[in-house]
């Protein structure tokens, strides 16, 4: 089940239509009050969430998702107007899976629904065992966790995925377009800042060792094999 929440009634019609004819079920909500009481009778695989909403907005409804231990692992996908890229680095800080920037095609909204789906699925293959690390950046498969210098850092599961992307072919320039299937298990054709944007926020919460993902300039992006 998509839950998508969304005032405007045109785009809530066409968006949980489309859903439906591509065999994924979907219900729509035009405030967040109705997408609350949702919740508490059913929880989705997903949710479409808009950021300008009556009532209250989208990123104070990602927030209160986020904070609540039966929401919490849901995967968000935030639809916004909005497309400076503060606008998108504050609702991937705030948790959200992925963005998509209105207008956008509904075919390649449903197939960024998909993805995300995939990769949450629990038949998924499980992520492999080991840990990597370079000067006093690590990370814990295994345990989930990065640490810097010995204390732990706080990312969001595409920061964390990202990151181990990035470690598991340490010394090979990712494009972004690889970055993309691996990551976010998708292909998008046009432009897309989906992977500079998480690559921004990754590199701000990593501090110091943010330098150590290395942009190659009309290429991608790296971690070097060894430490500098």
């Amino acid at each position: 089940m998509i839950y998508l929440l969304e005032d405007d009634g045109a785009i809530r019609e066409l968006l949980t239509y489309s859903l439906n004819k591509t065999g994924n079920e979907a219900e729509g909500f035009g405030t967040p009050s109705a997408f609350y009481a949702a919740l508490s009778r059913e929880l989705p695989d997903l949710v479409l969430l808009d950021v300008m909403l009556p009532e209250e907005d989208g990123l104070s409804v990602l927030s209160k998702l986020r904070g609540n231990p039966e929401t919490s692992k849901i995967p968000v996908i935030m639809l916004t107007a909005k497309d400076s890229e503060f606008d998108k680095v504050m609702a991937l800080d705030a948790g959200a899976d992925d963005y998509v920037t209105k207008p956008f095609g509904v075919m390649e909204l449903v197939a960024r629904v998909k993805a995300v789906l995939r990769r949450s699925s629990p038949k998924a293959p499980e992520a492999e065992s080991g840990s990597y690390s370079i000067d006093g950046l690590s990370l814990s498969v295994e345990r989930h966790e990065v640490t810097l210098d010995g204390e732990a850092v706080t990312l969001t599961l595409k920061e964390f995925e990202l990151l181990r992307t990035l470690f598991m072919h340490r010394g090979a320039v990712l494009t972004r377009d690889s970055l993309l299937r691996e990551v976010w298990d998708y292909e998008f054709d046009g432009e897309n800042r989906t992977v500079d944007v998480h690559i921004r926020t990754l590199r701000q919460k990593l501090g110091k060792y943010g330098e150590l993902i290395e942009t190659v300039r009309g290429v991608g992006y790296k971690i070097p094999a060894a430490a500098k």
